[in-house]
């Protein structure tokens, strides 16, 4: 086994998922703001501080993706944030693309940036610390989009991304995610999750990609969040889990999902219900939101109130590790609420 597969295998390692804290600065100024906390890079830095140190956090997280940012800051007894995520028996990670911009040509639809000196950064950021790196595409989908134009140009950045990350000796997190804005219905939510996968892999493959050190990070398909026909937890896992298979190599090291704006609880029961169903990889979660929004509420930037942040964050993560290991069920949410 090659040292990216080893790193991709831990990663999506037995009950084990994948924590996002890498939200831009601006984003995370938004996020701060919404629970009343100044915003500054020591706030900032205070929140994640939070999140790594986290009691038992090692027990259902496998590592933790910063920002660019975080990854050069250092905890309070002086660390840096990538020598103290390795203490903690976690491995650091790193979110390297720019932000989705606007394709030209493809009215409403966008490409994700940061290609350029993005060699040069990874070297840097391996330097650091980093043992793997985020990269995401964002599709859309209305009446007319997603179009092939923006679907090709995105597969095309997220094959360039992992071939240079793999050469960097970072495991590359491919992350195409279909939104689940909009009114679609599961079923156009799978016809085009399906093809956005399919020219992925295509670019993967045209790259010379090593599969089994590569993590997939896609959405969960799901009917838009405005679509009038709902759908089941075993629905929704069913028609996600066979789509993945129709077109997701074997050799790939697993699938961590992302929440989307789903609800942390239905987030949660959705990955659970997958967990029965066969699979050739593995399938775990790679959280922002649906991990850390709890935490973030019962912080508020009070430092008297980190215990609270974290004992939130570590009830998410206990429920999100028991729904990989097949033993969750409502009382575990129900024991959140009485904690």
């Amino acid at each position: 086994m090659t040292t990216l597969a080893a790193t991709a295998a831990q990663l999506v390692g037995v009950g084990k998922g994948i924590l996002a804290a890498d939200e831009s600065i601006g984003t995370m100024n938004s996020r701060l703001e919404g629970v009343g906390v100044a915003c500054s890079a020591a706030h900032r830095g205070a929140y994640r501080a939070l999140l790594l140190t986290t009691p038992g956090l090692s027990d259902g997280v496998s590592g933790i993706i910063y920002c660019d940012e975080t990854l050069r800051q250092s905890l309070p007894d002086g660390r840096t944030f990538p020598t103290a995520t390795l203490q903690c028996g976690l491995i650091p990670g790193i979110k390297v693309d720019t932000g989705a911009k606007a394709l030209a040509g493809a009215d409403g639809e966008t490409v994700t940036e940061g290609l350029d000196g993005l060699r040069e950064r990874l070297a840097e950021y391996a330097a650091l610390g980093a043992r793997f790196a985020k990269w995401r595409a964002v599709i859309r989908i209305d009446e007319s989009t997603p179009s092939h134009r923006a679907i090709r140009a995105n597969a095309h950045a997220l094959a360039r991304y992992a071939a240079l990350c793999q050469e960097a000796g970072i495991v590359p997190i491919v992350e195409p995610e279909v939104l689940m804005d909009g009114v679609h219905t599961l079923g156009r939510c799978a016809i085009v999750t399906s093809v956005v996968l399919l020219e992925v892999f295509g670019e993967l493959h045209d790259a010379g990609m090593e599969l089994d050190g590569i993590v997939l990070k896609p959405n969960m398909v799901l009917p838009g969040k405005d679509c009038m026909d709902a759908a089941s937890t075993d629905t929704i896992a069913t028609t996600t889990v066979h789509t993945l298979r129709t077109v997701v190599p074997a050799e790939v090291a697993g699938i961590a999902f992302l929440s989307g704006g789903q609800g942390e609880v239905l987030a949660t029961e959705r990955l659970a219900a997958m967990q029965s169903l066969d699979a050739p990889w593995p399938m775990t979660f790679s959280f922002g939101r649906a991990l850390v929004d709890p935490a973030l509420a019962a912080w508020h930037g009070d430092p008297a109130r980190v215990p609270d942040g974290q004992a939130a964050l570590a009830q998410r993560v206990r429920c999100n590790s028991a729904a990989l290991s097949g033993v969750y069920s409502p009382m575990l949410e129900r024991e959140s609420v009485s904690r």
